[in-house]
């Protein structure tokens, strides 16, 4: 088990578990990490706050301010390596899976860049109820990292599953997390460029043209590249998700023409370009300084072609460097989007169907086809966008890599 130089949030809740977070740190700790710790308010009836601080030696906090003034859970989630939800119950995982943020260890969950891992601890109808199934789901597809529960005898004298793992599980899962991050680390050097998420184009101050874009796609991509090495530029329309990963900068556009000009103002560096972005075709011609006022009869809006990002980069692109397109598409899928890879001067594209249940906007699922510039088709099942991402970045790294060859 090594953790040398790691720097962990051990988060603990209120459950009986938290008796076995001392077990777990002091082997964080003999490890080699750096642990910092985070209870909510229930928690320190379980556990002190005074036990813990003295085996991490560092302050344990429990509450975003304290006499001491104001405690910074911004600060907390981007110095850690990794944060460790343990024990996490029904309660916790619930305001993890659905954003609420009443105490600092959901604060800083809300505000961590780093892996995130939860080991839950409950009793056994509570972890099975659909509830807290449907929330462990949530809380694995925006990426989380599910510790499974024990089976044995539990608090309530009930024998089944629901026990939170044992500390050397935890441990070993985190070793071995970070020895396939290590190994995975191809991309390492290598300069991304993704765009994501919708465009908005202004109508007047009020309303815009947009889509159903999330930004899921893009952001997945992101993580993905940056988990293997590259030192990513996400550019995003407006979205609710943030990338996380400490080598990603992030830089926030509205409009169409935004957009394009973040592009091309990185591009030339860039070893690849994936274009994910849901980017609106037509803005409009001009945009009202006040709201349009309601009047009697139809409105008619005039509009003009927005700059295409993702051909105005293939036109731009030099030997060596890679670019990745989407198609979403509802007819002729395979035919419209080979008219879109020969014409955007793609080195692969990615096609996905309306017609595919589970696939597009506002899932957190995808399915795809892979094409590339000899014709060559790489078809996938409905996956987790974090999986979909997966198949694209190792689709790049093997054409680089018989590039470089």
């Amino acid at each position: 088990m090594e953790l040398k130089n790691k720097k962990v949030i051990l988060a603990v809740s209120g459950s009986i578990a938290a008796y076995k977070t001392a077990f777990l740190m002091r082997l964080l700790i003999k490890a080699g990490a750096e642990v910092k710790i985070i209870m909510t308010p229930a928690a320190t009836d379980f556990i002190t706050p005074l036990t813990l601080s003295t085996l991490s030696k560092n302050p344990v906090h429990s509450n975003v301010s304290s006499g001491e003034g104001w405690n910074n859970h911004v600060e907390l989630g981007l110095w850690a390596d990794a944060m460790v939800v343990a024990p996490a119950t029904a309660n916790t995982l619930a305001g993890m899976a659905n954003g609420l943020c009443n105490n600092m260890l959901l604060a800083v969950y809300l505000s961590a860049r780093c892996p995130v891992f939860f080991a839950p601890a409950m009793d056994l109808d509570m972890w099975t109820h659909p509830a807290t199934q449907n929330n462990i789901n949530k809380l694995q597809e925006y990426g989380n990292h599910l510790i499974p529960v024990g089976h044995g005898e539990l608090a309530s004298g009930l024998v089944g599953a629901g026990r939170m793992a044992e500390p050397e599980d935890i441990v070993n899962m985190l070793a071995e997390y970070w020895l396939k991050e290590e190994t995975e680390q191809d991309l390492a050097g290598k300069k991304a460029l993704v765009t994501s998420g919708p465009t908005h184009e202004a109508i007047d101050p009020v309303r815009f043209i947009g889509n159903r874009s999330t930004g899921r796609m893009g952001v997945s991509l992101a993580e993905e590249l940056a988990r293997r090495g590259a030192e990513v530029t996400l550019v995003t329309g407006p979205v609710s998700i943030q990338a996380k990963g400490k080598n990603i900068k992030t830089i926030s556009v509205k409009s169409a023409q935004e957009m394009y000009e973040a592009s091309i103002a990185c591009f030339p560096e860039m070893d690849i370009a994936i274009m994910a972005a849901a980017v609106a075709d037509y803005t409009p011609k001009t945009v009202s300084a006040t709201k349009v006022k309601k009047k009697a009869g139809d409105m008619s809006i005039e509009l003009k072609r927005t700059k295409d990002i993702a051909y105005e980069l293939g036109q731009l692109k030099k030997t060596g460097q890679i670019t990745v397109g989407f198609a979403l598409e509802t007819n002729n899928e395979l035919e419209n989007a080979g008219k879109k890879l020969k014409k955007k001067n793609f080195d692969f594209i990615v096609l996905n169907s309306l017609n595919d249940k589970g696939a597009g906007f506002q899932h957190n699922t995808n399915k795809v086809t892979l094409i590339d510039q000899a014709g060559n088709i790489e078809a996938h099942e409905l996956k987790s966008k974090q999986q979909v991402a997966k198949d694209i970045v190792n689709y790049f790294a093997k054409i680089k890599k018989s590039s470089e060859s």
